[in-house]
């Protein structure tokens, strides 16, 4: 169950874990915390993918480390057996990089709250300002998929071997380098050989929700993308190439493979 609905979670509000992964890019000047001070669902801890990122790479949004990973888990009261939502109020569903993560760390139950609290707001659904106090777990394991990220030198590599599809989730202008990257020091441009899909193409403008399988495959042929085959997805930093990757799990109901650098380390100067 990669995605759920609000009503879905409205019901098993008590046998969930609940995680607010709200983020937003920097030009917006909201800040994600605030927010979820102010109005979060019930039991919702919130989680911050630049902190709980690698803090010693150059690079925004790498995956931690395995015993970071754990550590950060048991804090939050983490069990193996737990069944994790994840739910943003971002423009660009950052919920889906906490559900990549966790599943890259092996956990079994993950889910999306399909249409974020964007939807849970608009069906009038109950928010609190309320922290409740989180009791950490005893212990957590992981089982890491390493083939689940690329880096560099295998996105190299394929340019000249061809063994995966490259697809790139940012907009059309920065894919083709018409316009410049919002961080500072990168080119423009995408990777060579690579293809684009717009990872907004596949969420429903008025719900907010994932389009339906259907009008994702055909959004991935018509971007000259074939589910059927091998994809790695990539970006700017690694949060919007998981929004594809969740798309492509709601197709193929395979894990989605990134390259966690994306272009804030393929596209430097």
């Amino acid at each position: 169950m990669n995605l759920i609905t609000t009503d879905w979670l409205e019901s098993n509000l008590d046998k969930v874990k609940i995680f607010d992964a709200s983020w937003h890019m920097p030009s917006t000047k909201r800040n994600a915390k605030k927010e979820y001070d102010e109005k979060h669902i019930r039991g919702a801890m919130f989680w911050d993918v630049n902190e709980h990122s690698d803090q010693n790479s150059p690079y925004p949004h790498m995956m931690s480390n395995a015993d970071y990973w754990i550590k950060m888990l048991i804090s939050y009261g983490i069990e193996n057996e737990d069944h994790i939502v994840v739910y943003d109020f971002s423009d660009l569903y950052s919920s889906c990089r906490l559900w990549f993560a966790l599943k890259y760390f092996g956990h079994k139950q993950v889910s999306v709250l399909d249409g974020g609290l964007k939807k849970w707001l608009k069906e009038n659904k109950e928010t609190t300002n309320k922290l409740e106090k989180i009791q950490k777990s005893n212990n957590y394991k992981i089982n890491e998929n390493t083939k689940c990220i690329k880096n560099k030198k295998q996105i190299d590599e394929n340019i000249k071997n061809l063994s995966f599809q490259t697809v790139d989730a940012r907009s059309r202008e920065r894919f083709e380098g018409k316009v410049d990257e919002p961080r500072p020091g990168l080119k423009r441009g995408c990777i060579t050989g690579s293809r684009n899909i717009p990872f907004k193409n596949c969420i429903d403008s008025e719900s907010n929700t994932f389009k339906k399988k259907s009008e994702l495959i055909k959004i991935f042929n018509q971007n000259n993308v074939d589910p059927s085959k091998p994809i790695v997805f990539t970006c700017g930093s690694g949060i919007t190439a998981c929004v594809l990757g969740m798309a492509y799990s709601l197709i193929s109901d395979k894990n989605a493979v990134i390259y966690d650098g994306s272009w804030s380390e393929y596209g430097e100067k």
